[in-house]
């Protein structure tokens, strides 16, 4: 079998989770989250956090986190606004739509909205012929790799207050933007209206727990979430699995565990002088290769074709937490051999 680098996600889940959840086998818990377990994951959530002041609901995936969110801050006339390339826009077979609400798109830069994106996006949609923008969705990380510095982030989070907007910040893949970013935790609740953590890829089973930090966003989310089919009968599978994550500080050293090595792949490929297509520093790189050398290295590895391009195609490595530096050092090789056979 082909090794994987498509995806964070390949591996059924990562040991210490796992075992947390065996040694949890035999508890019995009450249901939909109302469990001592996920009271304890919120406990400790909030400790990073460094506030009391938020509500916290596990779900079980990312694509359900955004849509439940979005649909229930927006009014019926409102819009989402986003990066083209954002999840929300280009790989969620069109879940925000489906709950009534237009995704309105800026091209942004490098995966990322900027204030401009937001200015120019309200000067056209002005008046009530057009939907109005209600939000404003980013990702940290963003589908490209690329992350958001704090003063990125607070100059956005400056603009919607602004305008009136709610600030919704996707955490897909937190953990990875955290470790290579200068924003942390207990930056968040002065940043944005609410946030997820994401937990599907750094090793859980599944799992993502959405944090509500404005407090009219508060009332009755769980029979929003109950509504939207959200609610998790055994939540306590997720909350455990968040109340080992951030026990110790698993949840950030796998962040970082998993963007040191996809930090030594691109140093690797940079040596070979492959371009790329983003300017990644998390666990999500795009070297561009020719259409032979894609070819070659598909027969030896299994991993995402990107996107054409004028010299061949962007390709997406994934780094998880079960790759490991002999597997990197393996890959790097056969990328040397391929291409010395086209040279």
């Amino acid at each position: 079998m082909k090794y994987s680098f498509r995806n964070d996600y390949s591996e059924l889940a990562h040991p210490e989770l796992l075992e947390a959840l065996l040694q949890a086998s035999n508890e019995q818990h009450k249901g939909y989250g109302m469990d001592q377990r996920s009271d304890n994951a919120k406990k400790l959530i909030k400790q990073k956090l460094e506030t009391d002041n938020c509500d916290i609901h596990f779900v079980t995936g990312g694509t359900q986190a955004n849509a439940t969110v979005i649909s229930y801050i927006l009014r019926p006339y409102e819009a989402v606004l986003a990066c083209s390339t954002a999840h929300i826009n280009v790989y969620e077979t069109g879940a925000i739509e489906a709950t009534g609400h237009k995704v309105v798109t800026e091209e942004g830069a490098d995966g990322k909205l900027r204030p401009s994106d937001i200015e120019h996006a309200l000067k056209a949609h002005y008046d009530e012929h057009m939907v109005k923008i209600g939000m404003v969705y980013i990702s940290q990380s963003t589908e490209l790799g690329t992350v958001y510095s704090y003063n990125e982030l607070k100059a956005i989070s400056d603009c919607c207050k602004e305008h009136n907007l709610y600030l919704f910040i996707d955490g897909a893949r937190l953990a990875s933007g955290l470790a290579a970013s200068d924003v942390e935790l207990n930056m968040f609740k002065d940043l944005c209206d609410c946030f997820y953590i994401g937990g599907t890829k750094i090793g859980m089973l599944s799992g993502e727990a959405i944090v509500l930090f404005n407090d009219r966003l508060k009332p009755y989310f769980r029979h929003h979430i109950k509504n939207k089919g959200a609610l998790l009968a055994k939540g306590y599978v997720v909350g455990i699995q968040f109340e080992k994550a951030f026990q110790d500080d698993l949840y950030l050293r796998l962040g970082y565990q998993i963007n040191d090595l996809a930090r030594y792949l691109t140093n690797e490929l940079i040596a070979l002088e492959v371009p790329f297509f983003s300017e990644s520093s998390t666990n999500q790189i795009f070297p561009i290769f020719s259409k032979a050398v894609v070819e070659e290295l598909s027969k030896l590895y299994d991993f995402e074709v990107w996107e054409e391009v004028e010299d061949g195609f962007a390709i997406r490595f994934v780094t998880s937490w079960y790759t490991t530096k002999e597997v990197c050092a393996e890959l790097i090789e056969d990328i040397k051999s391929i291409m010395a056979q086209f040279d």
